[in-house]
């Protein structure tokens, strides 16, 4: 039997820790952190948005046309709501929202069922689900079937230029969709996946993840569940951590240092705990594991390293999710510049306001080569700069004076003019608790002036900047801060390393 957990075994379920299941079915009053429910008001207000987007009516006779708004999802009552979808379902109604569909074993909430086939008696459902992720990217070779959303069941798909994007939770729940229409004999054989670009909809075969599916459900049958939690990375986000803490640090558990599979090959020698792996000797690891155990934040490869320039800036961006970039912040010579947007993404604020920021950083190079200086630019981590330059490049290049090519971008990326501090903090350093600017950065005595304001408050801050009332006033100045304190702890780990990394712990041989 499966260990039943609010009812049934949600598709959330089945992605990442298990043990987190037996947690929630032994203490079902701890609630949910602040974390998990902004994630949730975020998921909300995506699916509000898309749900305004769904069709209303036909504009065609031939095209018959009935749509069942059963309400908003989750349901108070899902098995009522289980029980209202089919009898919405009976009906043959072409289009119907907020859909339920639950067993004994598990429960899956549908945005939206679109019926495909001419007639009610030989129709089946195609379920539509709206996910946080983006489910698809403009691309110059693929091909995916796609259709506007709100022309889903009223226009057939058409072969469109972009390439899917895979999500293990977004495919757990088509499957389940699907499956529950296949034993009603009502399955289409595809689904639907909405994501961050809310007017495009993407056809998918949900017949590849059945075996997923079946693999996961079997994961989460009572007698598979652990008895006992390890440390993954969502624990730091999760409610029953203040619950597994402490029983793991009573077992001395290895995962408290090395989460989730980094302690596998460990595990595969017999090493279970942390102490074990001190007590190995096995150079590096058990180094770093007394390291944290004593709290040693940093331990540095001998002499210590980074480039350096005549005219040195900081630069870190600020991204909503996967839809554009609306912040590009510099430091140079002691003064914070900001370029900034609070319009919409994709619009041709953020266009502009790239434009701006690139257009301001080759001046300061072409002054320094002018003046015959060297010049540096520097991000901490340089993944997200890059994909957004280039996204930004590649979207408005054609239409947006001062916005660069793809390929100006991916000349000053490469050359050794833009340098990603990230990769030379990884070159000089190993550290117990990670690389990040967070863990770094107050090394070298730099702490934040927001403290524990992070990437995911930063996305929660941005939906409410875009307002226009105090609240909005108060989040794009906490925006500001935040972001200038970034671009000012990547130059105060430049300098702390250009002294060698005083007091810091090297390795041994």
């Amino acid at each position: 039997m499966l260990i039943r957990v609010e009812n049934q075994v949600r598709a959330s379920d089945l992605v990442g820790c298990r043990y987190r299941l037996v947690q929630r079915h032994t203490h079902p009053e701890v609630p949910r952190t602040e974390a998990a429910q902004a994630r949730a008001d975020r998921y909300d207000a995506a699916r509000s948005a898309v749900w305004e987007n769904f069709p209303r009516k036909s504009d065609s006779r031939r095209i018959p046309f009935r749509r069942i708004d059963l309400g908003p999802i989750p349901a108070e009552d899902p098995w009522l709501r289980s029980l209202e979808t089919l009898e919405a379902l009976a009906t043959g109604a072409t289009h119907i929202t907020g859909a339920v569909f639950a067993n004994e074993k598990w429960l899956v909430g549908v945005d939206m069922l679109v019926r495909e086939g001419a007639s009610a008696s030989n129709g089946s459902y195609t379920p539509v689900m709206v996910s946080t992720h983006r489910v698809a990217r403009k691309h110059d070779k693929a091909k995916t079937l796609g259709v506007p959303t709100h022309r889903l069941g009223l226009s057939e798909p058409l072969e469109l230029g972009y390439k899917p994007r895979h999500h293990v939770l977004d495919g757990y729940h088509l499957a389940m969709a699907a499956r529950a229409l296949d034993d009603l004999g009502l399955n289409s054989g595809r689904g639907v996946l909405i994501g961050q670009d809310r007017n495009l909809a993407f056809y998918t075969d949900t017949a590849t993840y059945q075996p997923a599916l079946d693999a996961a459900l079997d994961a989460v049958e009572l007698e598979n569940l652990p008895t006992q939690p390890r440390r993954v990375k969502e624990c730091a986000s999760c409610r029953f951590w203040p619950l597994c803490k402490p029983e793991l640090e009573a077992m001395d558990e290895i995962s408290l240092f090395l989460p989730g599979d980094r302690a596998r090959p460990y595990r595969e020698r017999g090493i279970e705990t942390v102490q074990g792996l001190i007590d190995a000797s096995l150079g590096t690891p058990s180094q770093l594991a007394a390291a944290w155990r004593d709290g040693t934040v940093l331990l540095a490869h001998g002499d210590i390293t980074v480039p350096r320039a005549d005219v040195e800036i900081d630069v870190d961006m600020e991204a909503y999710m996967d839809q554009g970039a609306y912040l590009w912040g510099a430091w140079m010579d002691g003064t914070y510049y900001d370029f900034v947007t609070w319009e919409m993404l994709g619009s041709k604020a953020e266009a502009r306001n790239f434009a701006e920021f690139w257009t301001w950083l080759m001046e300061q190079r072409d002054n320094a080569h002018a003046a015959g200086k060297t010049f540096a630019a520097y991000c901490y981590s340089a993944h997200g700069e890059n994909h957004w330059m280039r996204m930004s490049a590649q979207r408005f290049h054609a239409h947006t004076p001062g916005v660069p090519s793809v390929e100006e971008v991916d000349a000053f990326i490469n050359s050794g003019e833009w340098v990603d501090m990230f990769a030379h903090v990884k070159a000089n350093f190993v550290g117990p608790f990670g690389l990040s600017l967070k863990t770094v950065a107050p090394q070298a005595g730099f702490h934040w002036e927001q403290g524990d304001f992070d990437g995911e408050e930063s996305v929660n801050a941005r939906r409410v900047a875009i307002g226009t009332d105090a609240a909005a006033l108060t989040a794009r100045e906490m925006l500001l801060t935040y972001n200038a304190d970034d671009v000012q702890a990547t130059l105060a780990v430049r300098e702390w390393m250009s002294d060698n990394a005083p007091n810091t712990p090297r390795l041994s041989a």
